[in-house]
């Protein structure tokens, strides 16, 4: 019944539409699938040697988005507007698009910009100068053709937008006193745009006091732990005991205590300002993680600490620290079991600890110092409640599996940490992190669990050292960023491709997908080959990535029906004075494509870019 009413309305909407068209009230509308699209005319009338500007206002339905950047849009499909007048007195300037979003493309696979929700684009002209005599006027009708893919989260449509178009009044004595609206300025385009933050986009951190509440939080947790939980009776029965049940005393033994435990976390405090400091106080959310490096050491690191919370390998203090722990008396002794304490809790809360540090450095100074703090306010907190309220030592439970799987779950949150870090690396950098990812954690498990406490030290050595000459040829090869190839890869696009074509220019497209590991083996082999990138630079080929991973890409679609090629990898050859392609298929392809190469001539200039840019 919806679906009949909303067609109805729809049905009398295009009625009404047509018997009273937008453009007697200065505007002209499209109401396409999932879109509506609506142009306004900042005047009217516009007086000779003027300014105006026409806005397109877009309204899109759910989560249904245009591509707002060639460079992140699958097959360069991103939102383009073109503007022509019947005058030629109105000259046109550059469209003023508005700030776009990131949204995780689920169909190609990565980040993309993207223009979503309400938004606005705004179209500035001038009018030249108009002989006009007093009282005359001109009449123009501008036209708007808007071009662009629309997606949504299941899937991807081309509409065929029928142009718009807007009439202009051109008078001498026109009334520009009131705009219909104003041009926004650079930093004003997302709110005249109308947008809405994309969730799961960055730019909302954590606010302060959340941050120190999450924090508390941590610090509480860290008592939890199956090596730290059981300790804590004792702890405060040893500190009872000392004060030989003098309240007062007991109190300030028990605060002693609690300020050995904040001591550490003081020195872990220091630890965060010498590394603000030390970067120059660069560490802020945004720009730290602009950085790759940056992305991959944390990634890493919080791999591994998800694998010590697992068990996969421990890390336990000397034990000359361990002994320093116990048999302390007096204040300076309690204060000194506080400090140790907290040491001796680092098996089981190294993870959280390095985790909380890792977080420190992406913050302010003032608020990662802040949170370090608290997080030993938190782990001190029970200590300081029991040791004032004996009687509530009863209610404490006991360690035991439950304090083991808790653990555990905070090393799967690490891992999820770690991958939404990684997410934000180029996809070929991302892979390769990965499978580094999965060689440290083999040798960590080798470093510990091949040897046990009671291993003989030649031996432990010896599988340390295994370890070792595992992870660190595998880091030399797949951490730093790949070498760029020699070769100028452009974008797919139908029509470059026919434009050179038909100036006899030498065409190479590679046709390739994400899924398809022999399109990688041709990368690697032969596209990576330095001598083939030389050669398709020295014949002034311009060489084309043919993106099929997904249907709807235009190279899926070219591949079938303009090239008649069922799968991939498939490498189409256009070549000079031939009427038809070159199919490459396969693999092994290298030594054909330089036969190929080596029969063309060699390019006018061959330090220019194929496509005349030097």
């Amino acid at each position: 019944m919806k679906k009949k009413f909303l067609s109805i309305g729809v049905f009398l909407s295009a009625i009404l539409l047509a018997a009273f068209p937008a453009k007697a009230f200065g505007s002209e509308r499209i109401i396409a699938n999932h879109v509506t699209i609506t142009i306004n005319r900042q005047f009217s009338a516009v007086r000779p040697q003027s300014s105006s500007a026409l806005a397109l206002r877009f309204e899109t339905e759910g989560d249904w988005h245009f591509y707002a950047s060639a460079k992140t849009a699958p097959g360069g499909a991103d939102l383009k507007v073109k503007v022509s007048s019947t005058k030629d007195f109105l000259k046109f300037s550059e469209p003023i698009y508005p700030e776009a979003g990131v949204y995780q493309d689920k169909l190609g696979g990565g980040k993309v910009d993207i223009f979503s929700g309400n938004f606005t684009i705004y179209i500035p002209f001038t009018v030249a100068g108009v002989d006009l005599s007093q009282g005359q006027t001109s009449d123009s009708e501008i036209t708007v053709i808007i071009d662009g893919a629309m997606c949504s989260g299941e899937s991807c449509i081309w509409p065929k937008f029928t142009p718009l178009t807007a009439g202009l009044k051109i008078s001498a004595d026109a009334d520009m006193t009131s705009p219909a609206f104003t041009l926004p300025q650079p930093s004003q385009k997302s709110a005249a745009a109308g947008q809405q933050p994309i969730a799961g986009t960055a730019g909302s951190g954590i606010g302060g006091l959340a941050a120190l509440l999450l924090a508390f939080l941590a610090g509480i947790t860290l008592n939890i732990m199956p090596c730290v939980l059981p300790v804590i009776p004792l702890k405060v029965l040893s500190i009872f005991e000392q004060a030989r049940q003098d309240k007062k005393r007991s109190a300030a033994m028990g605060s002693a205590f609690c300020a050995g435990i904040l001591l550490f976390f003081a020195i872990l405090a220091a630890v965060n300002i010498s590394l603000h400091l030390k970067g120059g106080g660069s560490f802020q959310w945004g720009g730290h993680f602009q950085n790759p490096a940056n992305i991959i050491v944390m990634s890493l690191v919080l791999i591994a600490l998800a694998l010590f919370m697992f068990g996969i390998f421990t890390i336990n203090p000397p034990s000359s620290i361990a002994d320093k722990g116990q048999g302390s008396k007096g204040l300076a002794g309690s204060l000194a079991m506080g400090f140790f304490a907290a040491i001796l809790s680092t098996p089981c809360s190294f993870g959280i600890l390095t985790a909380s540090l890792l977080w420190a450095q992406t913050q302010n100074l003032l608020t990662g110092t802040a949170a370090i703090m608290v997080i030993g306010i938190g782990m001190a907190a029970p200590y300081m409640i029991l040791t004032s309220t004996p009687s509530l030592l009863k209610f404490i439970p006991r360690a035991g599996r439950w304090t083991e799987l808790f653990k555990q779950t905070t090393g799967f949150i690490l891992l999820a940490v770690a991958v939404w870090l990684l997410m934000a690396l180029p996809r070929e950098r991302f892979e390769r992190v990965l499978y580094f990812a999965v060689i440290l954690s083999f040798c960590l498990w080798i470093w510990g669990g091949w040897a046990t406490f009671n291993t003989p030290r030649l031996q432990k050595n010896i599988i340390r050292l295994i370890a070792l000459a595992i992870v660190i040829p595998g880091g030399i090869f797949l951490l730093p960023e790949p070498a760029k190839p020699d070769i100028n890869w452009r974008e797919y696009d139908t029509m470059k491709i026919k434009e050179a074509a038909a100036k006899n220019q030498p065409v190479l497209i590679d046709f390739t997908a994400d899924w398809c590991l022999n399109c990688k083996a041709v990368d690697k082999f032969t596209y990576g080959n330095r001598k083939i990138g030389q050669m398709i630079n020295q014949k002034g080929v311009l060489a084309f990535k043919g993106d099929v991973t997904q249907a709807i890409y235009p190279a899926s679609i070219d591949l079938e029906k303009i090239y008649k090629e069922p799968a991939v990898p498939v490498t189409i050859l256009l070549l000079p004075g031939e009427t038809e392609p070159v199919k490459l298929r396969g693999i092994f392809i290298k030594g054909k494509l330089l036969e190929y190469l080596k029969q063309l001539p060699d390019a006018v200039n061959t330090k220019a870019d194929p496509n005349g840019q030097k």
